[in-house]
């Protein structure tokens, strides 16, 4: 074999390739500048948010407790003030500003700062728990209002800035991708679909805005995945497509308008496949279908797995419920279901998930030393799917807790599933009126289910 020197071989390929020269790097060469004009346009949308809000210590069950009114005596310490830090963004010129429910929610006072140095008050306009998205708005015009993307053209891999007060440092902004698209099951909302990004979001991001290469708003920063308090370059921020259409529905009705197909559903697991009659683990296994629900209307039964809406594939649960909430009320939708292993359509229409909520029947306790200011209501499936109450969890939910009343002072709160009283366990309304009806003495146990946790309270009086 003959052996050619590799100037010489060079020399051959320039022969060949008089032309050749090094490829055009295009406009990433200058990726930092891109980013400065982006910063530049972006950062004077994106506010400081500080909230303060007291909280009633007296009704705590610690502070009910005798050993702590023994040590602290006199001085037992009435409320504290609970400050929280975070984002927001300029939405339009007038003043309305989107940020997290969590940052804001049950705020006594809602500060804003702006990134010229001036300040507000804020004025709560509306609220989502369910999905930690809450509108707010101050007395100001002419506002810099960013530009509003479309999350639906998002794709994993895409360049974003996350930009906010990161531990109250106001105007931070990180880089970084899109890492997913659609991440449901994470339990950080009653409506997971976050986009999932390694731009670093710390806390203080919260509300704060999440850009794509034009400057445009694509989500709403929202949380994290941490070991210890800081950013490990997976953070979530809901779709802007999805904050919008809560903004809207918020200053449209004053409230969140969400479908409702009235539902207790499960993941379906690959030990379900044969018994199903399904060859993938996907779809939604319906648990209840409540009686006079939307979906019990349509025939749809238990044991009926949902793998479509309108088309759309029902990747899980969580998948099922983001769908149905996007379905105006009132709407007919061709719903997808297998049933003993064929696929069927039925045509579903849809309910008001917040007139289903409305139409429970509820008790508002009067005469009681330690339930007295609370009302409660059966756990139907439309509570059960908004406060994502496990299927074994029976009782009632404390659905309103008046301030200052027994109830607040025992430490009830709302979305409280109250399962067991002085050792009689309530598996529903008429349980609990008659425990209530034969109460006597003052003393209390009860066991309350609370956001996952099955806490036992003891009170005397």
């Amino acid at each position: 074999m003959r052996k050619v020197s590799i100037s010489a071989f060079m020399l051959f390929l320039f022969m060949i390739f008089p032309a050749w020269q090094a490829p055009a790097q295009g406009p990433s060469t200058d990726l930092g500048s891109s980013y400065v004009k982006i910063v530049d346009q972006v950062l004077p949308s994106v506010v400081n948010i500080s909230s303060t809000r007291k909280v009633d210590i007296e009704g705590s069950p610690m502070f009910s407790d005798p050993f702590f009114r023994d040590f602290f005596g006199n001085g037992v310490p009435r409320e504290r003030v609970q400050q929280a830090l975070g984002s927001g963004v300029i939405i339009s010129p007038d003043g309305i500003i989107v940020t997290n429910n969590h940052v804001v929610g049950d705020a006594d006072q809602v500060k804003v700062s702006l990134s010229d140095g001036r300040t507000f008050t804020a004025k709560l306009i509306g609220q989502d728990p369910l999905s930690d998205i809450a509108v707010i708005r101050i007395d100001a015009r002419g506002l810099p209002a960013i530009r509003i993307g479309d999350s639906s053209k998002l794709r994993t891999g895409m360049l974003v800035l996350a930009v906010g007060s990161s531990f109250g440092l106001e105007g931070t902004v990180t880089h970084g991708i899109v890492s997913s698209v659609g991440r449901t099951g994470l339990g950080i909302t009653d409506y997971d679909n976050f986009i999932q990004t390694d731009a670093p979001i710390n806390p203080g991001n919260s509300g704060g805005a999440l850009v794509n290469m034009n400057g445009e708003l694509i989500g709403i920063s929202t949380a994290i995945a941490t070991g210890g308090g800081g950013s490990v370059g997976v953070g979530f921020a809901i779709p802007v497509n999805q904050v919008m259409s809560i903004v809207r529905s918020i200053q449209k009705t004053g409230r969140v308008v969400r479908g409702w197909l009235g539902v207790t559903v499960e993941e379906v697991t690959q030990e379900m496949l044969k018994e199903l009659g399904m060859k993938t683990a996907q779809g939604a296994l319906v648990v209840e279908a409540a009686p006079g629900s939307p979906a019990a209307r349509a025939g749809i039964r238990q044991g009926d797995v949902i793998t479509s809406v309108s088309g759309r594939e029902v990747k899980d649960a969580s998948a099922l419920k983001m769908l149905i909430s996007q379905v105006r009320p009132g709407t007919t939708v061709p719903v997808g279901i297998v049933r003993e292993g064929k696929a069927m359509r039925v045509n579903v229409t849809v309910g008001d998930l917040s007139k289903a909520q409305a139409d429970e029947d509820k008790q508002v306790v009067k005469d009681n030393p330690f339930l007295a200011g609370a009302s409660v209501s059966p756990i139907s499936a439309a509570l059960r799917q908004k406060l994502e109450i496990p299927q074994e969890i029976s009782g009632v939910v404390v659905t309103g807790v008046m301030s200052n009343s027994p109830a607040a002072k025992t430490g009830l709160r709302p979305g409280d599933v109250i399962m067991e009283i002085n050792g009689a366990k309530i598996s529903g309304l008429s349980d609990f009126q008659q425990v209530v009806r034969e109460f006597k003495g003052r003393k209390i146990s009860m066991s309350i289910y609370r956001e996952g946790l099955v806490l036992n309270i003891n009170l005397s009086r």
